[in-house]
C-alpha cells in the first residue's frame, strides 16, 4: 500500500462543516439566487479537453446540468446552547481518531486540487468526476503527482473510503455503486492487483537479537526495551503502545491506561474495534519479561502519572512530559531491527522496507503456540480470518500434501 505525507490541510476546501449548522438544517433561511459556479455543474459544460464532460454515454447528457445548488446560510444558535455545541463537536472529533480525519482531510484536498485543475466543481457529487479521477490515480496522470506514479488500489479504495466520508459530513451522498465508479473500479482491481505487501514479523529470536542492540543502563534504553517488548507481548498497534497511561482518566488522549498485577499487566486499550482488556504475563525471565522492562523503565525515570512512554532529552538525563508519537515504534522497530542484522540475507534498501510496527504484531500471532481464540482476542481482530492474516508461516512445507497423495 501506498504511504503518503498526510499533512493537516490549511486551505478552506477541507473545512468540514459544522455539526450545528447540520442540526440547524431545518430552520434554513430563505434561498438566494444561485451563483455561477453553482449554476453550471461543469463551467461551460466542457471539460479541459474541450470534449463534453459526458464520457460512457452519449444519453448521459442530462448528468451535465443538475439542479442548482441553493445558497443556505445557518442562524446562530442562542447563547444557552453554547456549552452543548461545544459538546456536540467533541463528539463528533470523538466519532473517528486523529489519523483517519487528517487522511480524510489530505485525501479531500488533494481531490479538490485536481478538480480545479480539470475544471470540475465539488458539489454535488458526480459520479463520472468520481470515475475520471480514479482513472487518473491508477494511470498516474492525476495532479500532484511524479510523472507515471501510479497509486495502488488500496490507496485509490482508500481515496474513495475519504471522498464519501467527506461528502457525507456535508449532506450529500456520493454513490459508489454506480457504474462510472464501481465499473471503473472493478477494471482497475482487475488490471492492477497485486498481492498485499506484509511486514516481516519478528520473531522472538529476531526480539531479543534486537534488545541486545539497545543501550543498557541508559534512560533512553530502558525505554525502547520496554515499548518493543510490550508491543510483542501485548499484539498491541503502534497508536496503542503509546497511549497508554499509568492509571484511568489521567490524560484527555489517553487510549487506555494499565494496571500492574502479581501475575503480569492487565491493559486495557480503546482501539479499533472498541475497548478491550489485554493481559500480558510475566516472562520466564527478567531479562525478557515485559512486566520487568515497563517497571524498571517507570522507576528509573520517575513516571508515576499520565503518559507511559515519553521523549528523553537532555542527552538522555531528561524525561519530557508529553507522550510520544507512535511513528516512533515504527523506527525504533525498523532500526533495531537492521542493527540485528534481522533478514540479513536481504540487501539493505529491501531490508528497511520489511520492518514497522506491525512487526511486533505479526511477530506475536507467528509465534504464540496457543489456540487461535487467544492470539485473536489479544490482537482484537473481530474474526479469526484476520487473526490468520498476521501469521507468516515459517513452517511451510509441515503438511507436504504431494508426499502425502502418494507421489
Amino acid at each position: 500500500m501506498d504511504h503518503e505525507a498526510r499533512d493537516l490541510p490549511t486551505d478552506g476546501d477541507n473545512d468540514l462543516p459544522d455539526i450545528i449548522d447540520v442540526v440547524l438544517e431545518m430552520g434554513r433561511a430563505p434561498e438566494e439566487p444561485p451563483t455561477e459556479d453553482q449554476a453550471l455543474r461543469y463551467g461551460s459544460g466542457r471539460s479541459s479537453l474541450g470534449k463534453p464532460n459526458c464520457w460512457l454515454s452519449a444519453g448521459d447528457a442530462d448528468h451535465s446540468s443538475p439542479p442548482p445548488l441553493p445558497v443556505v446560510s445557518t442562524p446562530r444558535l442562542p447563547a444557552h446552547l453554547d456549552a452543548l455545541a461545544d459538546r456536540a463537536r467533541d463528539y463528533v472529533e470523538a466519532a473517528s481518531s486523529a489519523n483517519t480525519r487528517r487522511a480524510y482531510a489530505s485525501d479531500w484536498k488533494h481531490f479538490a486540487s485536481w478538480c480545479r485543475r480539470q475544471g470540475f466543481v465539488l458539489m454535488p457529487p458526480d459520479p463520472q468526476t468520481v470515475g475520471l479521477y480514479i482513472t487518473a490515480l491508477a494511470s498516474g496522470t492525476a495532479a500532484g503527482t511524479a510523472t507515471g506514479e501510479k497509486k495502488s488500489v488500496a490507496t485509490i479504495e482508500r481515496r474513495l473510503s475519504a471522498l464519501t466520508w467527506n461528502y457525507a459530513q456535508r449532506g450529500q451522498k456520493l454513490d459508489r455503486k454506480d457504474r462510472h465508479i464501481a465499473t471503473v473500479m472493478a477494471g482497475i482491481r482487475n488490471t492492477h492487483a497485486a498481492p498485499p505487501r506484509q511486514k516481516e514479523a519478528v520473531l522472538p529470536e529476531d526480539l531479543i537479537a534486537m534488545l541486545e542492540t539497545l543501550e543498557r543502563g541508559t534512560l533512553r534504553g530502558l525505554r525502547d526495551r520496554a515499548m518493543l517488548l510490550l508491543g510483542f507481548a501485548g499484539g498491541l498497534r503502534r497508536s496503542e503502545v503509546v497511549g497508554l497511561d499509568c492509571g484511568r482518566d489521567q490524560t484527555e488522549d489517553s487510549s487506555g491506561w494499565i494496571e500492574i498485577l502479581d501475575k503480569g499487566l492487565l491493559l486495557r486499550l480503546r482501539g479499533k474495534t472498541g475497548w478491550r482488556e489485554v493481559e500480558v504475563g510475566r516472562g520466564s525471565s527478567d531479562a525478557t519479561c515485559p512486566v520487568v522492562a515497563l517497571e524498571t523503565w517507570l522507576k528509573f525515570a520517575r513516571i508515576a502519572h499520565g503518559p507511559l512512554f515519553r521523549r528523553v532529552t537532555g542527552q538522555g538525563k531528561n524525561v519530557g512530559a508529553e507522550r510520544l508519537n507512535d511513528q516512533e515504534v515504527a523506527r525504533l522497530v525498523k532500526r533495531t531491527a537492521l542493527a540485528a542484522g534481522v533478514r540479513g540475507d536481504l540487501p539493505e534498501g529491501e531490508r528497511g522496507k520489511l520492518f514497522a510496527g506491525h512487526s511486533l504484531r505479526a511477530g506475536l500471532a507467528s509465534s504464540a503456540e496457543a489456540d487461535e481464540r487467544y492470539v485473536q482476542k489479544q490482537l482484537g481482530h473481530a474474526s479469526a480470518e484476520m487473526t490468520r492474516k498476521y501469521q507468516r508461516r515459517r513452517d511451510r512445507f509441515r503438511v507436504n500434501l504431494t508426499k502425502a497423495s502418494g507421489l
